[in-house]
């Protein structure tokens, strides 16, 4: 199993705009081979950001990897474009191996 999550800092007051964003996505993973489970995770608000990691789990890295050069990856990241101002800065990007 592997698990692929992409951590943000979301603007403070922001935080419903950016899960707006999300409830209106239509990510796709429901096509694709591998894919297991999805989650958006809220982290506590800091002064200055609140953090939120998407949290996806997948049968193996090679099924993740295959959905990050498909098809449905292309459609689902075609308008994910949020409002000006939500993102402080890129997600960051982090994979794992399930070892127990």
């Amino acid at each position: 199993m592997y698990i692929a999550m992409n951590r943000f800092r979301i603007a403070p007051g922001r935080e419903e705009d950016f899960l707006e964003v999300w409830r209106n996505r239509d990510s796709h993973l429901d096509e694709v081979p591998g894919f297991q489970q999805f989650q958006m995770l809220q982290g506590e608000s800091q002064e200055d950001h609140t953090v939120f990691i998407s949290h996806s789990v997948w049968e193996s890295e090679e099924a993740f990897r295959a959905w990050t050069k498909s098809e449905a990856f292309r459609k689902a990241h075609a308008n994910a474009k949020a409002p000006e101002g939500i993102y402080l800065g890129p997600p960051k990007f982090e994979g794992y191996d399930v070892v127990l």
